[in-house]
């Protein structure tokens, strides 16, 4: 299954964006609990509407339209400004004598050939792309899956984008490919200069190890593109005036035929300027059939799916729509049945569960007479995620945040499930397969157990152990334990602790809280070399949170914390930091506070609302003018999400949370550490070059970093990413141990 609908993940949360934080502050753990007792006391008796009272300031004889340069991303002026805050910043932290130590193990765990090679199984290879001291950009290679399985792969590399980008004198970072089956030869591979979302796209053979001279490619963009057969192509990009919409997506969809140019490729359908996109792509069924579909995002939420028949002389016939719910995500086809997740009930199915129905029922009038209940969560549970190979489906479910696996099956006439044997209390997630082979690639890892690859075959049901990452610190004298804490409406919030079994509770501990909040995101155990080297060894305590507007309980634990509801979230992440602090894990004084994309909005939030409770806050790639958001980039295809600022309610409300707008000269805040990267064409750096701004000019310490280079991630290499993560390290050591 090819088709590439609207992925709701990919345009927020950068993986490398995971980013630290913390925070600091001078009052005594009796002064916050005394605070605490009195707004709760103030919200129960209703004499103030929300726990926090916002300020809405603007410096004298200022507004916000004096840091309207700050958005002019390669502004002579703006990036005079950014330049000027690096170097002050990095003359600090770079100083200390714990940065070059930070830098050489981080370097070492990025660099370093233990790594898990994760692969992809194509047509008997596996394909992995691969970054280390010699390949700081990273290769694509391959090998055969026996040679893979033994201790030393015989890889034979595909295409070397440190070469290519010499070759070529461009900063080419890898964003992937999208190949042909069901040999795999003809690929179309996506190249990012510095590592932004926008892509150049350009035609690839695996076999001659050569882009293809007169092949299909498009110039930089953000979009859409998937083959059709050998010769077509299904693309939306940037055709020109009025083909892109509000949110900077395509809003075409066309049909491109090999050797004609890309200008001439023939519209196929249109949405419209307000939707967030209209992605074009191809639905592969098992019986090799590749069918167009076409989906039309009306918001980040709400989508409509529609298919293009194809006439036996390749044309296309006139469009139908799927009667499904809006709230709904199209995913992979299995032995005739297209499986189904659903965001809101439908047809007495309730929100969360994931159906299926015939492709053939649906594509006989268009109507779909049959629904199949594949699996349906209960309260405490969630899909995380599936995958199909050619005799199973397997599932990811969690209960409590902690996940195992599942093979599901068809029978013709209900499905039927099994749960399958792998390490309890962690993660489980479902890797690459393929509806084309048995064999599929389970991982396994916890906080305190590295990653293990495994091998699973859904035909002999034979697991075996593929890969494993070493012990990059030591976590015998360590444990990981699950707690609740309660939320000002009286809902419960689970969260993590990863400490040392000797921690002393007395309040002193440095403690990082980690928390995102957005977009059905969940936040899983996860083992994390650089975190626990870096951290966790130093004497760090490292604490998750998993609050509502993640995916963590399901669809509804997501919609609860939406649009003008948000407040939950911050008052779950509260109640996270209240409950360590009344356990006496730590105290303001060592408490920070970690975030990035939306979690840098839930740190800058935190920042205004309650700099009381830390000490230090990372407030990595963030949203944080809320009144401005929709018109930046990405922005307005995020309005699902946080709501629209045009809107009277909506728009109170967002200036209500909106921490560039609430920072007071009066505020006593932590000296927080803003990173963003100029070439984030996601969310946009003028968000944290202006909160850096308005601090600055009411007089508050804070430090900054912005990498020339790098997309959301904020990293475009290796050697990028161990400097990030040693600077993030020096400002928590600073602030949360040394107690500056």
């Amino acid at each position: 299954m090819t088709f590439n609908y609207f992925s709701k993940t990919a345009l927020l949360l950068g993986a490398a964006a995971i980013l630290a934080a913390c925070s600091d502050n001078s009052k005594s753990a009796a002064d916050t609990k005394q605070a605490v007792s009195d707004v709760t006391n103030a919200v129960k008796t209703k004499k103030i509407e929300t726990p926090y009272q916002m300020i809405s300031y603007e410096a004298a004889g200022q507004t916000d339209e004096d840091h309207l340069y700050l958005e002019e991303v390669l502004g002579d002026k703006a990036l005079g400004q950014v330049k000027d805050w690096n170097t002050r910043s990095l003359d600090v932290l770079k100083a200390d004598p714990r940065y070059q130590t930070f830098y050489e193990d981080a370097l070492a765990i990025l660099q370093s050939k233990d790594k898990i090679p994760y692969v992809s199984y194509r047509n008997d290879e596996v394909h992995n792309f691969w970054q280390d001291e010699t390949h700081v950009r990273g290769v694509w290679r391959k090998s055969t899956l026996e040679s893979y399985l033994s201790d030393n792969t015989d890889w034979e590399t595909v295409l070397d984008f440190d070469k290519l980008a010499k070759d070529e004198g461009k900063n080419w970072v890898y964003k992937g490919n999208n190949c042909l089956g069901p040999d795999y030869e003809m690929c179309i591979v996506n190249l990012s200069d510095g590592g932004k979302d926008a892509v150049v796209r350009r035609e690839f053979n695996t076999r001659t190890k050569r882009f293809v001279e007169g092949g299909f490619v498009t110039p930089e963009s953000k979009g859409t593109m998937d083959w059709v057969d050998k010769d077509t192509m299904i693309v939306g990009v940037d055709f020109g005036d009025g083909t892109m919409t509000d949110s900077g997506y395509p809003r075409e969809a066309r049909l491109w035929k090999r050797g004609t140019d890309l200008s001439e490729a023939a519209l196929l359908g249109k949405g419209e300027q307000t939707d967030v996109g209209y992605w074009g792509g191809t639905f592969e069924l098992s019986d090799g059939r590749r069918e167009i579909v076409v989906s039309r995002s009306v918001d980040f939420y709400n989508s409509e799916v529609f298919h293009f028949p194809r006439k036996a002389d390749g044309s296309v016939d006139e469009m139908r729509k799927f009667p499904i719910p809006m709230k709904a995500s199209l995913g992979s086809e299995f032995k005739g049945q297209v499986l189904l997740s659903l965001n809101e009930d439908w047809r007495g199915f309730k929100s969360g569960d994931l159906v299926s129905f015939a492709f053939d029922d649906f594509d006989d009038d268009g109507e779909i007479k049959d629904i199949h209940l594949v699996y349906s969560p209960d309260e405490k549970s969630s899909l995380n995620g599936y995958g199909a190979t050619k005799s199973k489906v397997l599932l990811s479910i969690s209960r409590d945040v902690k996940s195992a696996a599942y093979t599901f099956d068809w029978d013709g006439k209900k499905w039927s499930s099994e749960k399958l044997d792998f390490p309890a209390n962690g993660t489980v997630s479902i890797g690459a397969t393929n509806d084309k082979e048995d064999v599929a690639f389970v991982s396994t890892e916890s906080f305190l157990t590295p990653d293990t690859l495994w091998t699973y075959n859904t035909s002999t049901g034979k697991k075996a152990k593929a890969k494993s990452l070493p012990d990059w610190f030591d976590a015998s004298n360590m444990v990981s334990e699950q707690f609740f804490s309660t939320s000002a409406d009286g809902t419960k919030v689970p969260y993590f602790i990863v400490r040392s079994k000797s921690t002393i509770m007395d309040g002193t501990n440095p403690t990082l809280l980690y928390g995102y909040g957005g977009f059905e995101i969940s936040l899983n155990p996860s083992y994390s070399a650089t975190r626990g080297k870096l951290w966790l060894e130093n004497g760090g305590v490292y604490v998750l949170a998993n609050i509502r507007g993640g995916g963590e309980y399901g669809p509804n634990w997501h919609q609860a914390g939406l649009k003008t509801q948000r407040q939950r979230i911050y008052d779950d992440f509260i109640s996270v930091a209240e409950d360590l602090i009344a356990k006496k894990v730590t105290s303001p004084a060592h408490l920070g506070i970690e975030g990035g994309s939306n979690g840098g909005l839930l740190t800058g939030v935190m920042t205004t609302q309650r700099p009381d409770l830390f000490n230090a806050a990372i407030i990595a790639v963030p949203l944080l003018d809320m009144q401005r958001f929709h018109k930046l980039l990405a922005g307005a295809s995020w309005m699902g999400e946080y709501g629209n600022p045009d809107d009277p309610v909506e728009g109170k409300f967002l200036r209500s949370i909106s921490p560039y707008h609430n920072l007071d000269p009066k505020g006593d805040y932590p000296e927080v550490f803003l990173i963003t990267s100029t070439k984030d064409d996601r969310v946009h750096p003028g968000h944290a070059r202006k909160f850096a701004k308005r601090m600055e000019d009411q007089g508050h310490d804070f430090f900054y970093y912005e990498n020339i280079d790098g997309g959301h991630s904020a990293a475009a290499n290796l050697k990028e990413t161990a400097n990030r993560l040693a600077l993030q390290h020096v400002y928590l050591m600073r602030k949360l141990k040394d107690g500056e």
